[in-house]
């Protein structure tokens, strides 16, 4: 059994990481592979551990520098991974690989409300939980009940928020060497008009403050709390 047996035209070689960041930067890598469901996920990772190969898990590519000497490694796609959503009153369950703006257009739709902060970060549901992201007083924490993953040893198993050690922007996680498959939110009823036009003036001013335009990591500097680092750059006339 190899990647390609498991994936097919999923799995590539050779693929070129700046056609997956948002930096637009990065060379070759020796595998990138795109599992769609669980079990094709798992496979892979046998493989890999079998063969002790380098990998990287990979979102959609924001809040990545990838070396232009490219990776020796696999590298592991997880847009494609358990692209499902759904909800059960005020809990909606989705799956790692959606982009936060789907999701929230999705609570939008379902007249839900606490997750527009995420509307326009560029990422994945996945991992945005590995590393707790937020904007705009927001973040994972404040919504996320529970957490599907896949283990070291090859089992999956859904986590209390509690035992992902939840801080900013960090999780134990990674630590841990899991990967997220799906979560559960919990959000709670609004008017989805109010909830709409609170998505659109979050991205109206995320359009006003950021070149959205242009290639980016996202952002770079780390805020410290009670401040906001561009401000702190400003004031240090560094812009």
């Amino acid at each position: 059994m190899d990647f390609e047996s498991i994936l097919g035209k999923n799995c590539k070689k050779g693929e070129l990481l700046k056609e997956h960041t948002t930096f637009r930067v990065g060379g070759e890598c020796k595998f990138f592979l795109t599992p769609v469901t669980e079990e094709e996920l798992r496979l892979c990772m046998e493989i890999i551990k079998k063969e002790n190969m380098k990998y990287y898990i990979l979102g959609k590519g924001s809040n990545i520098l990838a070396d232009d000497r490219g990776y020796d490694g696999v590298i592991i796609s997880t847009v494609c991974l358990n692209n499902t959503i759904s909800h059960d009153k005020d809990i909606i369950e989705a799956g790692a690989g959606l982009g936060l703006e789907k999701v929230s257009a999705y609570a939008m739709e379902a007249g839900l409300s606490g997750f527009e902060f995420a509307c326009g970060i560029p990422g994945t549901l996945g991992g945005a939980i590995v590393m707790n992201a937020g904007a705009y007083g927001g973040e994972l924490s404040h919504v996320l009940t529970e957490v599907k993953v896949l283990c070291p040893d090859g089992s999956i198993k859904w986590k209390k928020k509690r035992e992902l050690e939840l801080g900013y922007r960090k999780s134990n996680i990674l630590e841990n060497k899991e990967i997220v498959l799906a979560a559960r939110l919990k959000l709670t009823y609004g008017d989805r008009e109010k909830i709409k036009a609170t998505v659109i003036d979050l991205n109206n001013r995320r359009k006003e403050k950021q070149p959205l335009e242009y290639p980016s990591a996202g952002s770079t500097f780390k805020r410290p709390e009670g401040y906001f680092a561009g401000k702190l750059i400003d004031d240090a006339g560094l812009r």
